[in-house]
């Protein structure tokens, strides 16, 4: 290919392995000049699976559709330079160098996590924990979690030499090198975002062991070649393996096509990640009291963000009205939602309840008529209580961005698969009273793959990746609308239990 000039322009070729919590992606992005393409060669969906009660990944499965994918690339000729994993946060593998998966990952959702929280904080005090890693509370996160493999499967942990969470686990069974990217080790709650290091200091007050730590390294780190054995098996010459944003949300949020600094993110799909970029993180009282987090971002940046629900919740009641003989689609859902009455009832997606599968529905139901609310009674009615409390969430997440930083964005930008979905885009306007630019819809693996591209010398910096991303991608805009309807609707939804 050549430019306007006649002078030839090369291409890349990058594969990121983009493993979401309801399904997986093999991408192909060719990097073309200033320009990217992407070509999804396989999708699958990635289902826990319930063992002996409890709750798991079926990380072979996930290894064997990658593998899938990326014989699918190879088969059409292209020539691979690298290649690279993001994953969701908190989950991880225990290993040796010898036995390559010592149990099932739990998933994160598994009961053991329940009440976990709750003992941690009985070990060590919040205050401590927080002025270390700057870290959101969760039970789900991986301190709660390797906490009950201390407690609970110490046999595990006795045999262990390294952990790695699921996105780092992949990069390492096709590199043969453990190491930690560190945006993805910085959402384990064990990480210090000043030092870019694991928290020595809380390691020691869990008694947990050194060893299973993996050394940490920054974003875009070239791990190695691909192993011979996967060369053989998938046909893929000469391709290196990089750890790039191991974690999908910053991958997502590399991918932003800002040109400014006034804005804020929400990374839209199972989850919403809503928040801003700074330089450094913000540990403070203010921020601990409201429960941000503190992760690393590519370049030295900081995601300083809430990890809120997101439609995990209309994922789960469309999975309920399946299991009840009614199939409908996203679409199908969406449409219902947008001619049912607008702001009828509103729930706090924050509740716990809706943290859990199943019944969600008539989990939506019963916190209605718990708040003296009447209660949606259709799919439409339903999805649309849902997607309006989303957005009032995050005009809350932003009211309290603006007073721990100080600083109010004006403009919002959604990126990852909830940037397709016109309705919450533009319920989210109407609530932040914010101009809302959507899109890219697959921002983490565009991220994961400039970030590559980065790696191997074919773009300088992270300000280059964003206006390659600007020339590659089309935003939809959404401005705000009734106001202040919209401002009583905040009203009654900032006096629903929290």
């Amino acid at each position: 290919m050549s430019d306007g000039a006649g002078k030839r322009v090369s291409s890349h070729n990058y594969v990121a392995f983009d493993l979401g919590a309801e399904s997986g992606r093999v991408v192909l992005g060719t990097l073309t000049g200033k320009t990217l393409e992407i070509r999804e060669f396989h999708r699958f969906a990635n289902r826990p699976v319930s063992i002996s009660g409890t709750l798991r990944w079926d990380v072979l499965n996930i290894l064997d559709e990658v593998k899938t994918g990326l014989g699918q690339v190879a088969a059409q000729g292209h020539q691979i330079e690298s290649m690279s994993t993001d994953s969701w946060g908190f989950d991880y593998v225990h290993f040796t160098k010898n036995e390559p998966m010592l149990s099932l990952p739990y998933h994160y959702r598994d009961p053991r996590t329940d009440g976990a929280l709750e003992k941690v904080l009985a070990t060590v005090p919040a205050d401590l924990i927080f002025s270390e890693t700057g870290t959101q509370f969760s039970q789900f996160n991986t301190l709660c979690q390797l906490l009950d493999d201390l407690r609970r499967r110490p046999i595990i942990i006795q045999s262990s030499e390294h952990f790695l969470n699921i996105g780092d686990y992949f990069n390492y069974l096709f590199s043969g090198v453990c190491r930690s990217e560190a945006s993805l080790a910085s959402t384990t709650q064990l990480f210090n975002p000043r030092l870019r290091t694991w928290s020595t200091e809380l390691i020691r007050h869990f008694n947990m062991p050194a060893r299973i730590f993996p050394q940490i390294v920054p974003s875009g780190t070239k791990l190695g070649p691909l192993l011979p054995t996967y060369v053989e098996e998938v046909g893929v010459r000469n391709a290196c393996v990089i750890a790039s944003c191991s974690h999908d949300t910053a991958a997502a949020v590399a991918a932003v096509p800002t040109d400014g600094r006034d804005w804020a993110y929400v990374s839209s799909g199972t989850w919403s990640l809503l928040g801003v970029e700074l330089q450094n993180p913000i540990i403070n009282r203010q921020s601990q009291e409201h429960n941000f987090t503190n992760e690393v971002g590519y370049g030295g940046t900081m995601r300083f963000l809430k990890n809120l629900v997101g439609l995990w919740i209309v994922q789960e009641c469309r999975r309920e009205w399946s299991r009840s003989g009614h199939e409908f689609s996203y679409d199908d859902l969406v449409r219902a939602a947008e001619n049912a009455t607008p702001l009828r009832s509103l729930i706090n997606p924050a509740d716990p309840r809706f943290a859990k599968p199943y019944e969600m529905p008539q989990k939506i139901i019963e916190y209605c008529r718990e708040t003296r609310q009447d209660p949606p009674q259709t799919p439409g009615e339903v999805v649309r209580c849902v997607l309006e409390s989303l957005a009032l969430l995050y005009r809350r997440t932003l009211d309290e961005v603006s007073f721990v930083t100080g600083h109010r964005p004006r403009i919002l930008y959604v990126v990852g698969g909830g940037s397709k979905n016109r309705l919450l885009n533009q319920l989210s306007a109407n609530a932040t009273q914010m101009i809302v630019l959507a899109g890219p819809s697959e921002a983490t693996a565009i991220g994961n793959i400039l970030v590559q591209a980065i790696a191997m010398g074919h773009l300088d910096s992270l300000n280059d990746l964003r206006h390659v991303v600007r020339n590659s991608f089309p935003l939809t805009e959404f401005r705000p609308e009734d106001h202040s309807l919209w401002g009583d609707a905040y009203d009654r939804f900032q006096r629903l239990p929290t």
